[in-house]
């Protein structure tokens, strides 16, 4: 299984507040709608920084997880025509262009 961990700032003019509900609430149902995602995704998360004493400020808004069984259902579903024209468009309102980190891993369970 692969995971695509995608680390995202909001656009210029967003609210934190406005982002974590434009991603929980608009982005993240809009992502999960399309029929690609009960069969490709098997996993899929988002998160976001809460206040913590101790450590330093977020470098980040935003994270997003996503869980394949392989690299054939990650292409398919990225390349899919409802992704394509239905979910990636939304991202522009929501993560600024050109901010996003990303790691692509194989999670091992410790505990």
């Amino acid at each position: 299984m692969i995971k695509l961990a995608f680390m995202i700032r909001r656009v210029e003019g967003m609210s934190a507040e406005e982002f974590v509900d434009y991603h929980r609430n608009h982005h993240a149902p809009l992502f999960a709608s399309i029929p690609e995602f009960a069969h490709y995704v098997r996993k899929y998360t988002v998160s976001h920084p809460i206040a913590a004493a101790g450590y330093p400020a977020p470098a980040y808004d935003g994270l997003t997880e996503i869980w394949f069984d392989d690299w054939a259902d990650h292409d398919a579903f990225f390349s899919s025509d409802n992704y394509t024209t239905l979910v990636q468009p939304d991202e522009a309102n929501l993560v600024a262009k050109g901010s996003t980190g990303v790691m692509v891993t194989h999670e091992t369970l410790v505990i």
